[in-house]
């Protein structure tokens, strides 16, 4: 489940240490447009996350997944041979709809057999191994574009795709039984996201994803340049972004020791609560008169904070968004995932776009975000509380 989620993190994160020279041959003239090669993917799971989910629910999940890591990789060799960032873009987008197959019927594969916190147990270990990608995959891409050019990486992520479908295909059985599947039809996704709308634990959960993922696009997208452009590291970027998510793993196994001990809200509205504290501090730092390399060490141990963040809240607020849900787990699984993808990167696109030579508009962009998502999550009760 790790591998077949690691699929699109992979495909952001090995990209980030390319974006300037992608922008210098693609894009010179508006360097900042270059940014949309991670949006552009995101915005295709977050589109694809719409379908997979309840076609999973009327035709089984493993047809799903190997059907959706198929126009991964064939995208994934178009954008290989892309001329124009244009082409390269609507690749990427196409690439995203693949790729949410595995990301988004994995958590349904989960849903299957288990709820509540032993389902928060379980997806924190998924995202601890899967956090080991965003930890290499900076460096392996730095090393593989800096070798043969900022399109063999492309080449690599459909040679990734090939090996995480096989591994599939071959170990993974159904668990979606011919008996408890639904027919697709579009009314049963509407009626779906009417009854999670209606329901204010769903809502609410929901929310926060969107404000969360929208903090981890809003750095995905401007960490490049900061690194680049403010401090002068473009070189050295893969190692900070390799360590930042080296240590943002951990987070993972940290949720999964105390998720059952504290619960799912009480971490969730820490950790964002941390974020906020983090991000005050390092704008802080920035506006003083401390010397640069104090400023580019806040600007990391925020950036690392953030990342830490989501291992500590996207696992919890999945199963909180999907616990009373069991019935309908497939189309669960995709309004939640769409929702927060497609309605964050309407939060994260205008930040990365007001880059100005300065982390001020991702911090404090970042900071709002947080900010907003604890106060929600502080108004979140479950079925199970008492009344």
């Amino acid at each position: 489940m790790a591998a077949a989620s690691a699929i699109v993190a992979f495909a952001i994160d090995a990209m980030l240490p390319g974006l300037g020279d992608i922008a210098a041959d693609l894009t010179p003239e508006a360097p900042n447009r270059a940014q949309l090669i991670v949006s552009a993917l995101a915005l295709g799971l977050g589109t694809g996350t719409l379908i997979v989910g309840p076609l999973s629910d009327a035709f089984g999940r493993r047809p799903i997944i190997i059907g959706g890591v198929l126009l991964y990789i064939v995208m994934a060799l178009v954008a290989y041979r892309a001329p124009t960032l244009e082409l390269l873009l609507a690749a990427r987008f196409l690439m995203g709809v693949g790729g949410a197959a595995p990301r988004i019927v994995s958590i349904a594969i989960i849903r299957d057999g288990q709820t509540g916190r032993d389902m928060a147990r379980t997806m924190s270990f998924v995202m601890m191994i899967f956090g080991v990608v965003p930890a290499m995959a900076p460096l392996a891409g730095a090393s593989i574009m800096e070798a043969f050019g900022w399109r063999s990486i492309f080449a690599v992520f459909a040679l990734f795709g090939i090996a995480t479908m096989t591994w599939f295909a071959l170990r993974q059985p159904e668990t979606l039984p011919k008996s408890e599947r639904t027919a697709f039809r579009l009314a049963n996704l509407w009626h779906a996201t009417g009854e999670m709308f209606a329901h204010p634990t769903c809502r609410l959960a929901i929310l926060v994803q969107v404000l969360c993922y929208a903090m981890l696009f809003s750095f995905l997208t401007s960490a490049q340049p900061v690194y680049d452009l403010t401090f002068g590291q473009g070189a050295q970027f893969h190692y900070w972004f390799g360590a930042t998510a080296a240590i943002a793993a951990t987070s993972s196994y940290v949720n999964s020791r105390l998720v059952g001990r504290l619960g799912m809200r009480k971490i969730v509205k820490a950790a964002l609560g941390l974020s906020v504290v983090f991000g005050i501090l390092a704008l802080g730092i920035w506006i003083s008169p401390l010397p640069d390399l104090a400023k580019l060490l806040s600007f990391f141990v925020y950036s690392t904070s953030v990342f830490m963040m989501m291992g500590l809240t996207l696992g919890n607020l999945n199963a909180l968004a999907l616990e009373p849900m069991g019935h309908i787990a497939g189309l669960a699984s995709s309004v939640t995932m769409a929702c927060a993808t497609i309605g964050s990167l309407v939060m994260a696109v205008p930040v990365g776009q007001a880059f100005d030579g300065t982390p001020v508009p991702l911090i404090v962009g970042t900071v709002i975000f947080a900010a907003l998502g604890a106060v929600l999550t502080a108004r979140i009760r479950r079925d199970s509380d008492p009344v």
